[in-house]
């Protein structure tokens, strides 16, 4: 066995669907042909949509596909206080700042049009007096890396950010563009830790080397890069992986409805049709 370590990370929200079902077996194919291991982690942040009979359902349908992984479950839900200890150590040294700005708020400083879950807002943090101020009030606040303070903490090295990405054709590297995202958040005042700090934390916790995902989140790379360098974490080798889309042309996606896996079992598929329809095959 070598030293190649991966993961399957997917979010109990719903069933897994086909899309689900392609990433996994990128990720298990490239563990069996470079001889290493695969580690399951289940992404449950959101407390809110995340349920039991979904990761029993996920578990359900690897086992069904053939996908077995080694070690234990890594349940993100279990591990609030690393991620906190994260936090605690970018606000000691002033890379993150609490934000109390509404979507609204957000959206109007922004230009017309741009959508405030995605466009580079950047912010400031607010005087101590008029953050206790809403601090006493109970406002909702979200804790925002703070990409001035960023630059200014790596100085050259945030201008050559970069990672490895694996191609079918070979190895390239590739700059980090942070930028683009602007302030991102990493926690909320009733969420304690985002997808980038807790993907980031536990792939460092778990010695992966090498993550596989799929192309739509290729850009969010830049990010993830962005906070191992701050933190001092290893950055893994990337690989990206085509979507699979549905007849809208658009990926996937549970919020959609589409199909869950157990639903084409229910009709008599095997798992070798599930891979053939991936186009994994």
């Amino acid at each position: 066995m070598t030293g190649f370590v991966t993961r399957f990370a997917p979010s109990p929200t719903g069933h897994l669907h086909l899309g689900h079902a392609a990433s996994a077996f990128h990720v298990w194919d490239a563990a069996r042909e470079a001889g290493g291991r695969v580690l399951l982690r289940l992404e449950d942040i959101d407390q809110t949509r995340c349920r039991p009979e979904y990761e029993a359902s996920i578990l359900a349908d690897l086992a069904w596909l053939g996908l077995d992984w080694s070690g234990p479950v890594r349940r993100q839900s279990e591990h609030f206080d690393d991620y906190a200890r994260v936090l605690d150590a970018l606000q000691a040294r002033g890379l993150i700042y609490r934000c109390f700005k509404t979507r609204r708020e957000i959206a109007a400083a922004l230009p017309a049009g741009a959508d405030p879950d995605d466009a580079p807002f950047i912010g400031k943090p607010l005087a101590p007096q008029d953050e206790a101020r809403h601090l006493a009030l109970g406002h909702a606040f979200a804790w925002r890396l703070s990409l001035r303070a960023a630059r200014a903490a790596l100085g050259d090295r945030y201008t050559a950010l970069d990672y490895t990405e694996e191609t079918a054709s070979g190895a390239r590297t590739v700059r980090a563009n942070p930028a683009a995202f602007g302030d991102v958040v990493l926690a909320r005042k009733d969420t304690p830790a985002s997808y980038h700090l807790a993907c980031c934390h536990d792939d460092a916790l778990q010695g992966i080397t090498h993550v596989i995902r799929g192309e739509d989140i290729r850009d969010m790379t830049s990010v993830h890069v962005l906070l191992q360098a701050l933190m001092d974490w290893p950055v893994p080798v990337y690989r990206f992986h085509p979507l699979v889309l549905g007849p809208d042309g658009k990926k996937l996606s549970k919020r959609a409805g589409d199909k869950g896996l157990s639903v084409y079992k229910e009709e008599g598929m095997t798992p070798g049709d599930i891979r053939a329809m991936t186009l994994a095959a």
